[in-house]
């Protein structure tokens, strides 16, 4: 050992290796697992009882209806205008489309909404209303400017007006060969990547779209006179230009599709179609998206039919007055799996088998965790019996894990064959649902280690969560609400079924014996930080503030940044020693490199992307914990009061801010139309209206609940006015909450939050303890590393929780953040909350006591 230690001591100093205070000094006590059959009950109770009122409120949903299928039945040459109550589309206008049956050209369908377009798809073509593709010879007017196509190759698409020609290639717009300067206003983002479309070859270049309209001519602008900016769009496509009508900020012109020219001669056409009012070819066997709701189509004759799939309307009975030519085939909502689809019995089955190994993993556990178990038998125990045990011993450790792994893998795949039937056709029942999240919840307090203070809180947040979001989906009259909680579902399983695979290989290489080498651990790291800077800079460049591809990358890359944040921390502890070089020290600077660039990303991911300050609190929070936990770590008094003095600072600003006038928020231009909105959302009714909606639903709720019976009368029941509310299932989740349950259950769920925060500190200050007598380096750096991880881990879901109380309370403004745990986050579940968990739950006191 000792051999050992002086090999290492070069690269990071021998002081490293020597603890700096006796393991005697200071006892170290981890908290045994719970193993009894009392220690389970009381660990289960919490979870189960949520669990059980899920199960309650499904069944007792009121009975709902929607339209299986629509049919509409068209005479050849007749016409009808359908809107949302004709097609069960919640989001769709009164007199939304106008389908005709032609005798020639069959089916088609016009659109008549100034607010929503038409999708139509059919195999891997799609065509929005509005939008038209350009061909050789094709004429359009926009305003006064009358433009002509003068060629189309798929890769570059040549125009002129009657001063001009143009070229662009679905990236550069080249004004008579020439390519136009960045427009004024450009942020440094937009600029770059002007260059970079420039100068890279083509297959590189990032697509961007033409704009016509407004009085620059600039970047991809071509200005026109008495058009606003973007009352058109131009966009290259699978190889094809389309030509979009645009929403301009001022009165929309139309957007007219002239006869073409082609050889000088003029093709007959009908007549001049304003592009936003053209007639669409309804496509066989396709699908079209109204408003959001998604239709397949199947024509036969003169009698087209619509099968609602996605975003339908529900009804209490199944009754309503349409139009004669109109007739609806009724079916009943199902919850239950009595009427499922083979698929999903399957499904069911494969959740039952799973449920039944996690009751037998609860079995094994507890019995491994009898004291006659252990190998240790009074004195004068027989060889033989010694033997049996041992053997018995391994038997129960091997039957254990092979267990484990069946039920995870079989997990991991329902819970992947959910996600993949949620974006098909149909998605699962709220039942399997409601399976997939028990197996889950009871497969994470599976085992010993994990049932601990933080998993408890952990999964009755969890529960709670998902409790909510299926009261969300019961009580809308909307079948795309309950996707929610089925998202919810699948993904928890997800993380709770590869959290235990991982645990299970942790433990298996531990015994072996086998350890990651610490430049290995660090190049993983790096590449941890590689990825969330790629997908960060894969949303400002083709996402918004809402994400990317459905995901949200920024959740990773707070992951990311603790992760490596933490590692720095634990390494500087060695830095300032005898025995460290100096060229080591500076080599060591260079590990800052990567947390500080993953930091300014995320800042100017906030500057630039997002449409809120949100990031920068939950950065400024980051940073004070981390600094916090330094000092404490450190003994730095100095530190620790400053991080003190600024936290009172920040109280004493949001005070100033609540007595401060308009006038001087104007004056500052930092956010001022959120902060008048926060301080008089009366005087905004459009914009406060978020606001004065969500403190009216908690007004509702009172102390009691809106039942007056802590919501346990209206589980499952309709949810009333209060999903009225924007973003109702993220932002303001704890609204609905406190209106259905009150304000005694909101401090149910105060405590839970503060327990779990309490929990993780408190491991945290567990693993830094162990670090202190540690008699080697890697057990050093560990422990140093599981302290400032968890540390930072837990200042972020402080912030969350800070964030959203502080929006839904009207402490702060408006600002969008999902509540951890409660809230509809798909990317913040899977990508931030789950590896937390699964990082607090291996950095236990009782995975390592051993």
């Amino acid at each position: 050992m000792l051999a050992r230690l002086i090999r290492f001591a070069p690269r990071y100093g021998a002081h490293a290796y020597l603890p700096q205070r006796s393991a005697r000094s200071r006892p170290q006590r981890p908290a045994l697992p719970l193993h009894t059959g009392a220690a389970i009950f009381a660990a289960l109770m919490l979870p189960a009882a949520l669990l059980a009122l899920q199960l309650l409120a499904t069944l007792r949903a009121p009975a709902a209806w929607q339209p299986a299928s629509i049919a509409v039945r068209l005479a050849a040459g007749d016409s009808i205008e359908l809107g949302a109550r004709e097609l069960a589309a919640a989001q769709a206008d009164r007199r939304h489309l106008r389908l005709r049956h032609d005798a020639q050209q069959g089916w088609m369908v016009q659109n008549l909404s100034s607010t929503h377009r038409l999708l139509l798809q059919s195999g891997d073509t799609e065509q929005h209303s509005g939008s038209s593709v350009l061909a050789s010879g094709q004429r359009f007017q926009l305003g006064t400017t009358l433009f002509r196509v003068d060629s189309e190759n798929g890769g570059n698409l040549a125009f002129s007006t009657a001063e001009h020609h143009w070229r662009y290639d679905g990236a550069v717009l080249y004004p008579d060969g020439k390519r136009q300067p960045a427009c004024p206003q450009s942020h440094g983002l937009a600029r770059l990547a002007g260059y970079w479309n420039a100068y890279l070859p083509r297959w590189l270049a990032l697509a961007r779209p033409l704009t016509l309209g407004g009085n620059l001519y600039c970047d991809n602008r071509l200005g026109l006179a008495q058009a606003s900016p973007g009352s058109a769009l131009i966009t290259r496509e699978h190889g094809r230009f389309l030509l979009h009508a645009g929403n301009p900020d001022g009165a929309p012109l139309p957007v007219l599709l002239l006869p073409r020219h082609t050889d000088g001669q003029m093709q007959v056409q009908e007549q001049v179609q304003d592009i936003r009012r053209q007639e669409l070819p309804v496509p066989d066997a396709g699908t079209i998206i109204i408003g959001h709701t998604r239709f397949a189509i199947a024509l036969h004759d003169d009698t087209l039919t619509l099968r609602p799939t996605q975003h339908v309307q529900l009804y209490t009975a199944p009754e309503i007055s349409l139009p004669q030519a109109v007739q609806w085939q009724w079916q009943q909502r199902e919850l239950g799996l009595a009427k499922a689809a083979a698929p999903v019995r399957t499904l069911a089955i494969a959740l039952a088998i799973c449920l039944a190994g996690v009751i037998c993993l609860y079995g094994l556990h507890a019995l491994s965790a009898a004291p006659h178990a252990q190998g240790s038998g009074p004195i004068g125990t027989p060889k033989d019996l010694q033997h049996r045990t041992t053997l018995k011993n391994r038997l129960t450790s091997a039957l254990t894990a092979a267990l484990t792994v069946t039920t995870a893998l079989l997990l991991l795949g329902c819970a992947l064959a959910a996600m993949l039937m949620q974006r098909s056709v149909q998605a699962p029942p709220a039942s399997l649902s409601l399976l997939l999240a028990s197996s889950a919840l009871l497969l994470w307090l599976s085992h010993p280690a994990r049932r601990t203070m933080l998993g408890i809180c952990a999964c009755s947040l969890l529960a709670l969560g998902l409790l909510s979001q299926l009261e969300l989906g019961l009580g809308a009259s909307e079948s795309a609400w309950l996707r929610f909680y089925q998202k919810s579902s699948a993904l928890l399983a997800l993380g709770a079924s590869a959290t235990a695979l991982c645990q299970l290989w942790l433990q298996r290489r531990k015994m072996q014996g086998h350890y990651l080498p610490q430049r290995q651990l660090e190049w993983l790291l790096a590449g941890f930080a590689a990825v969330a800077l790629a997908g960060l800079l894969l949303q400002v460049v083709f996402g918004d503030e809402t994400g990317v591809f459905d995901l949200q990358p920024v959740e990773l890359a707070k992951l990311a940044l603790t992760a490596l944040t933490a590692h720095c921390l634990a390494l500087r502890f060695s830095w300032h020693e005898a025995g460290t070089s100096l060229s080591a020290r500076s080599g060591r600077w260079l590990h800052l490199i990567a947390p500080a660039l993953l930091f300014l990303m995320l800042l100017g991911l906030a500057l630039v992307q997002v449409d809120d300050f949100s990031p920068l609190i939950l950065l400024l929070v980051w940073c004070s914990a981390m600094a916090l936990a330094y000092a404490l770590a450190a003994r730095r008094r100095g530190l620790l009061a400053g991080v003190i003095a600024l936290g009172l600072l920040a109280v004493a600003a949001i005070t100033a801010l609540r007595l401060l006038g308009s006038d001087e928020l104007i004056r500052w231009g930092f956010y001022a139309d959120r902060f008048l909105v926060w301080l008089h959302p009366a005087l905004h009714p459009h914009t406060g209206q978020q606001l004065l909606a969500g403190a009216q639903a908690i007004a509702d709720g009172g102390w009691w609940g809106s039942d007056q019976r802590l919501g346990l009368l209206t589980l499952g029941q309709h949810a009333s006015d209060v999903l009225r509310v924007p973003a109702i299932q993220d932002d303001f989740a704890a609204s609905f909450f406190l209106n259905r349950h009150g304000l005694l259950a909101g401090l149910l769920l105060w405590c839970l939050q503060a327990s779990l925060l309490y929990a993780l500190v408190r491991t945290a200050w567990q693993n830094y303890q162990l670090a202190l007598s540690a008699r080697h380096f890697r057990q050093a750096w560990l422990g140093r590393f599981r302290y400032f991880a968890l540390c930072g881990a837990a200042a972020l879901v402080l912030g969350h929780f800070l964030l959203s109380w502080g929006t839904n309370l009207a402490i702060f403004p408006i600002m969008g953040q999902p509540m951890s745990f409660l809230s509809a986050g798909g990317s913040h579940l899977l990508f931030f909350l789950c590896p937390l968990l699964a990082f607090s739950a291996f950095s236990a006191p009782s995975m390592q006591g051993e």
